[in-house]
Formats: structure tokens, C-alpha cells, sequence
């Protein structure tokens, strides 16, 4: 049996006490009515799954239909709840339940602490060069003062103009022949992952300041994506990790590669002006109409036969921790991650509320994957920008193969949720421990 700090072993009776008062009180007060309270709020999430499929595959009266089902559906459970005069023991219960993870969470928290790449230290770069666009993320090359930061810690910096598109991987050749010997981009994800195929090809580091709109490298770098400036200190201060690349057929990733729905719809030329428009146009066309290539991919021993929506992503994202969405714990496990969806209807839909292990997806990972379609070329999302590759498409994983220089100060990976385990958490409350 493990052992638990005085903590660990707290906060593990809080968990179960607090999940047995819920459950108790939810007996006592509702009695039988407890299982009719419960199967209103599985119908309730259930019929909002629905909605939100028919929003996304229908149009007209049909999707503004199913918009007014996936609000009423919830409101409706709660009107129940309160008809009943049992709101409040629901709301109870919903805290009592709050408490129980939280606690869980803060128990089992020593048994998730990130895996951080090793860290090397390194002196200074002599020539470092740097690409910034200046209408990333709203202008923060400027808001910052990126440029002028990045020149008096000895940078040769080139701002990237948007009107003139520039091709950014020859940029960064032509640095590297020139003496440069740290790469470095103040932009998106997807200019990102072309100059760092580039320093990882001539074996010099990297450096990601996140001056974009998301920057999901940054983040799960430990980088401040809400203040760049402070990734610039690696130019005087900082320390390198080795992480790994994806490659889908001879482009790399840093975050990941998409095929299917999504992929398409980042073809338009409308998606970058209207995003949430676009999808809203695209997806009817794309989910319930099937149209576009139909997509088998194999990996890991596994084929999916006709997914709606792939995702490989260079490392494993978070799943099952909503807090942690779009969250990698690790960018050097040398490994990729596969999500495969395929959902025909509201059921399957509605099916997806069960997490990993609904029917219609499909979760794993692979040191290789293959996509292949029933016609020549396949619309592909790289790190958000828009490609269309010949099939078949071998996303492979490069472990290590990208040097990254970050400052020293970071602020970190966020916390991983570790899993509720609650045979560990009843071993923790039941251990004694010694006085300390």
C-alpha cells in the first residue's frame, strides 16, 4: 500500500466524505425520486448532444430547431428540479460533488506531477535571428515592444508583412548560411513549425515567442502567452529542452496535423476573416453530406474506415480533463496521439458524452500513422494552416529532434487533473501514517 503525507490524507477523507454525504443525502431527501432525478439530467445532456449535432449538420429551420432544443433541454431539467422542490437538493449535491473532486484532485495531486523535458544549460547565442509578424495576436510585436527587446539583446530581427508574403523557411536558410545560430519566431503556430523544421535540419536551437493568437507550442512549452516578452530573456538567460517533431508527409507539426471536417474547413478563404461563420456554413456539407474524400487510417494495428474528423498531434493530448483541453503533459515522449471521429446521427452524438471510450471514437497512440483516402489528395490542417497532400499521407514522430531555448523564469506546464481514482483515494483516508 502507498503511503500519503498528513495532507494527502485529509484531503482524500474530504473526497470520500463528501461524495457519501451527496449520495446519502440525495437517498434520504429524494428517495426513489433520486433515480428520476438522475435520469432527467442524463436525458437533459443527452437531448442538448442532439442539438448541438443538428445545429451542426442541418440548415434553415431545421438548425435554429435544434439550437432552441439544446438550450430548452437543460432549462427544462432544472424547471423540473424546481416544480419539484428539489432544486435545492440538486444544487447540494452538485457542490458536495464539486468538493469531492476538488479534494480527490488535491489528494491524488503528488501522483501527477509533470514529466518537464530535461534542461541543459547554455551560454548566450552569438547571432540570433528572428522572424516576427507584427499583426499577430492583435499587434503584440508592438504592444510589447518584441522588435526593440529582441535587437538590444543582439538579435537581427525581419518583421514578416502580411500584404507581401515571404517565404519564411528560405528566410531562415538564408540566416543560417549567413552565421545565425539560433532560429527564433514572434507569430503563429503554423510560421512556427516551418522555421523550426529548419533549425532542426541544421542542429541549431530554437526560440518560440508567443506573439499569436493561440500559440498551443508556447503554452505547452511553460511559455506566458498573455506577456511574450518575457520568452525574449532566453536570448541572455536561458536553458534548452530537446522535444520532439511530428511530420505529416514531408511538412512538419509542432502541434498537429488534421484531416477530415476540420481540415476542410480551414480551407475557405472565408475562415480566417469569420471563423465561427464559416464553420456553421461548412459542417452541414461536411458531416451529414460525407462530402469530400472518405479517409482510412491505420496505426498502432488499428484501421478506422471512413472517420469524419482525424486529429494526429505530435505528443499525446489531455483527454478526459476538460480543465486541460488542448493541454499536452509531454513534448518529448516520442510518440504520437490519434483522435478518429466518425458520428452518422444525434444518437451517436449524444453517445460522445461517454468520453474515450464512446463507439464513435477513437483514442490511441502510434510512432507512425497513415491516412489514406479513396481519392489522390486530402485536404490537411498543419498547425492551422490550410495543405493538400497526396495520399497516402505517413505522419511520423522525429523524438527529439527540435533544440528549444526558453528562459529560465517560465512560468510552466499547467497542472495536470490526475484521474479520480477512488480505491487509491479509500487507501490514502485509510492510512494512518506516523505523527509528523
Amino acid at each position: 500500500m502507498h503511503g500519503g503525507g498528513r495532507a494527502q490524507r485529509r484531503a482524500a477523507r474530504l473526497a470520500l466524505g463528501a461524495s457519501a454525504a451527496g449520495a446519502l443525502l440525495l437517498l434520504l431527501v429524494a428517495g426513489i425520486r433520486s433515480v428520476g432525478l438522475v435520469g432527467a439530467a442524463v436525458a437533459g445532456l443527452a437531448a442538448c448532444a442532439a442539438g448541438l449535432w443538428w445545429v451542426a449538420t442541418r440548415r434553415g429551420p431545421v438548425r435554429w430547431l435544434a439550437a432552441v432544443l439544446a438550450v430548452v433541454a437543460p432549462v427544462g431539467v432544472v424547471g423540473l428540479y424546481l416544480a419539484a422542490g428539489l432544486l435545492w437538493l440538486v444544487l447540494t449535491c452538485l457542490v458536495l460533488g464539486a468538493v469531492a473532486v476538488w479534494a480527490g484532485w488535491a489528494a491524488l495531486g503528488a501522483d501527477a506531477a509533470p514529466s518537464a523535458p530535461p534542461e541543459r544549460a547554455v551560454p548566450p547565442p552569438e547571432r540570433p535571428f528572428l522572424l516576427m509578424n507584427p499583426r499577430s495576436g492583435g499587434g503584440k510585436v508592438g504592444r510589447f515592444g518584441l522588435r526593440e527587446k529582441a535587437e538590444a539583446l543582439g538579435a537581427e530581427v525581419v518583421l514578416l508583412d502580411p500584404e507581401h508574403p515571404r517565404d519564411v523557411a528560405a528566410l531562415a536558410r538564408e540566416a543560417v548560411a549567413g552565421g545565425a545560430d539560433l532560429l527564433g519566431v514572434a507569430g503563429g503556430d503554423g510560421t512556427q513549425a516551418l522555421v523550426a523544421a529548419v533549425a532542426a535540419e541544421h542542429g541549431i536551437p530554437f526560440l518560440v515567442v508567443p506573439a499569436g493568437t493561440r500559440n498551443h507550442f508556447a503554452l505547452d512549452l511553460g511559455l506566458d502567452r498573455d506577456d511574450p516578452s518575457p520568452a525574449l530573456d532566453a536570448l541572455r538567460d536561458g536553458v534548452e529542452v530537446r522535444v520532439d517533431l511530428g511530420w505529416a508527409g514531408d511538412r512538419v507539426f509542432v502541434n498537429n496535423a488534421s484531416f477530415g471536417a476540420y481540415a476542410a474547413v480551414v480551407q475557405s478563404p472565408a475562415y480566417r476573416d469569420d471563423k465561427v461563420r464559416t464553420i456553421l456554413d461548412l459542417l452541414p456539407r461536411v458531416l451529414a453530406q460525407h462530402s469530400g474524400p472518405r479517409l482510412s487510417v491505420s496505426a498502432a494495428g488499428t484501421l478506422l474506415d471512413g472517420p469524419q474528423a482525424v486529429l494526429v498531434s505530435n505528443n499525446v493530448y489531455r483527454v478526459g480533463d476538460p480543465a486541460g483541453l488542448g493541454l499536452r503533459e509531454r513534448l518529448d515522449a516520442g510518440v504520437l496521439g490519434l483522435l478518429g471521429v466518425r458520428v452518422d446521427n444525434a444518437a451517436q452524438a449524444a453517445a460522445l458524452l461517454g468520453g474515450r471510450h464512446a463507439p464513435g471514437l477513437t483514442v490511441l497512440t502510434a510512432r507512425e500513422v497513415v491516412v489514406d483516402a479513396d481519392q489522390p489528395r486530402v485536404q490537411v490542417g498543419v498547425d492551422g494552416e490550410a495543405l493538400t497532400l497526396p495520399v497516402p499521407v505517413r505522419c511520423r514522430i522525429e523524438p527529439g529532434a527540435l533544440r528549444v531555448r526558453v528562459p529560465r523564469g517560465r512560468p510552466g506546464v499547467p497542472g495536470r487533473k490526475p484521474r479520480l481514482d477512488w480505491r487509491r483515494l479509500r487507501e490514502l483516508a485509510l492510512t494512518t501514517g506516523t505523527p509528523e
